[in-house]
């Protein structure tokens, strides 16, 4: 019976412990890519200044690849791969995004387990898009 009363009140303190909020894609976007990118996204962050090659304007994503948003490449590129781009200025962010897993389609019909806060990231970049 005492291990009972003892597991309710584990139960009921766990309950307490409040749950650890994760930053939104804006919030991100301003702590990681804001720099250089600038805040809406067109590459004239301070930090820009100086790199070896100019920051992407983000907000012409999708006009540059037939009106779709890359959200692959765009993924892919936050959490540091680079592609055939091998030498670019761009940190891997990946490390810093560490969150839940959850299944998340980019429109390849594919659901995989992705880092909650890569999504949220990506689609903030995406809600940046000119029309």
């Amino acid at each position: 019976m005492r291990k009972l009363a003892v597991l309710a009140v584990l139960a009921l303190a766990a309950g307490c412990v409040p749950e650890e909020k994760q930053p939104t894609g804006a919030e991100d976007f301003a702590t990681f890519c804001a720099g250089c990118h600038g805040a809406g996204g067109k590459g004239d962050g301070p930090g820009a200044e100086g790199l070896p090659r100019h920051p992407a304007n983000l907000t012409t994503l999708a006009k540059r690849h037939d009106g779709t948003f890359p959200k692959l490449r765009v993924m892919a590129k936050i959490w540091g791969y680079t592609g055939k781009y091998g030498d670019t200025p761009m940190p891997n962010f990946g490390p810093l995004l560490d969150s839940p897993l959850v299944p998340y389609d980019a429109g390849d019909g594919i659901s995989s387990p992705t880092p909650l806060r890569l999504v949220q990231l990506a689609e903030y970049v995406e809600s940046l898009q000119v029309k």
